[in-house]
């Protein structure tokens, strides 16, 4: 198969492009390349910039490119005064060549919607016109809103002549009833629809380790419990103890409580819980703290007081983590199963 570049790209947030790029590689067993020229998840680590998605391919596919080097840039005043259009194109191209030197094929992120990075000439449209890539839109969202942008897709190809190779339909609750009376929408615009993939809740938990790393949390036990998806999130510190007993039979809690309640964290762990957030720094007793280690349950212990900690994780993107080895191979699986990979990759 000859190198290929595609853009995926989106035309509202939180589509699913990370994960179906990630399910893609996997099902088709190629040696990926990645780049997202405008950032828009801006990631703090190791004293530099990247970008949360980039940083997570480098990982996932254990590439030696830098993170930091997968995108031009975060701002875009800055980005306006750095280039023109020469020298952007020339840019993209360098990065672009790099980034797929060695590989099958190159996978381009867009950003967050169509009209995102079009001051500055980095829009999805753009960027697949400069590098001369295959542009594929991922839509998701409930099916009013993914029929609404199938109707956008198609004025905006018949009014702008946009590369659109193809669209990947996401997370539908009936594959088969979407595909009979939904997809007639495009009739006519030949644009190609790729694929229709299931709504799959798991795909949308966030995991225990997740969490940890986004809070900078202190693991005291229960490491190998990371991998744990959130079903509910349990406030312990407010409601009647009734009240307490009744939501702790729910199941793969993430509970949160002040590390001096002892009695609300002992609850915790004799039920379902994928994990506890320590909240205000407090310590557990050294007795709680081994029962956990018994029961593989993760103790996270933070700064912050309960109220804030709520905040934080309710605030939460289910983004995709190198460590979701379950959340990819079912991305894989649905990808083979449901995505014509071969109109997908010509050639």
């Amino acid at each position: 198969m000859k190198m290929q570049r595609i853009v995926m790209a989106s035309t509202r947030r939180s589509a699913g492009k990370t994960g179906i790029i990630a399910g893609i590689a996997a099902a088709m067993k190629l040696k990926a390349g990645y780049m997202k020229p405008l950032g828009d998840r801006l990631l703090y680590q190791k004293k530099r910039l990247w970008d949360y998605d980039a940083a997570l391919m480098a990982r996932l596919w254990s590439l030696k490119e830098d993170p930091e080097n997968m995108t031009l840039g975060f701002e875009q005043a800055k980005l306006r005064f750095m280039y023109d259009a020469t020298s952007l194109k020339k840019r993209l191209e360098e990065t672009a060549s790099t980034m797929e030197s060695g590989k099958d094929i190159l996978f381009i992120e867009g950003g967050p919607d169509l009209a995102f990075g079009s001051s500055v000439s980095l829009d999805a449209d753009a960027v697949a016109r400069m590098l001369g890539a295959r542009l594929v839109l991922v839509l998701g969202g409930t099916d009013d809103q993914i029929s609404d942008d199938l109707a956008f897709v198609k004025a905006h190809v018949e009014a702008t002549g946009s590369p659109v190779a193809g669209v990947i339909v996401n997370r539908v609750h009936d594959p088969d009833d979407f595909r009979s009376h939904r997809l007639s929408i495009l009739a006519g615009s030949g644009i190609k629809v790729l694929g229709v993939l299931p709504h799959r809740p798991e795909l949308s938990l966030i995991s225990v380790g997740f969490v940890a790393d986004r809070l900078f949390a202190k693991v005291l036990a229960g490491e190998s419990g990371m991998k744990a998806l959130v079903k509910h999130v349990l406030v312990g510190s407010i409601g009647s103890e009734a009240a307490l007993r009744e939501a702790f039979k729910k199941e793969r809690m993430l509970v949160i409580t002040s590390g001096d309640r002892s009695d609300v964290v002992l609850a915790a762990l004799e039920a379902d819980t994928a994990g506890v957030v320590l909240t205000n720094d407090m310590l557990p007793p050294s007795s709680i703290i081994a029962r956990a280690a018994e029961k593989n349950v993760p103790l996270l212990l933070v700064p912050h007081d309960t109220h804030e900690a709520v905040r934080q994780i309710d605030a939460l993107e289910p983004l995709l983590t190198a460590g979701d080895t379950d959340k990819t191979a079912l991305l894989e699986r649905d990808i083979r199963a449901g995505v014509d990979l071969k109109a997908l990759l010509p050639g």
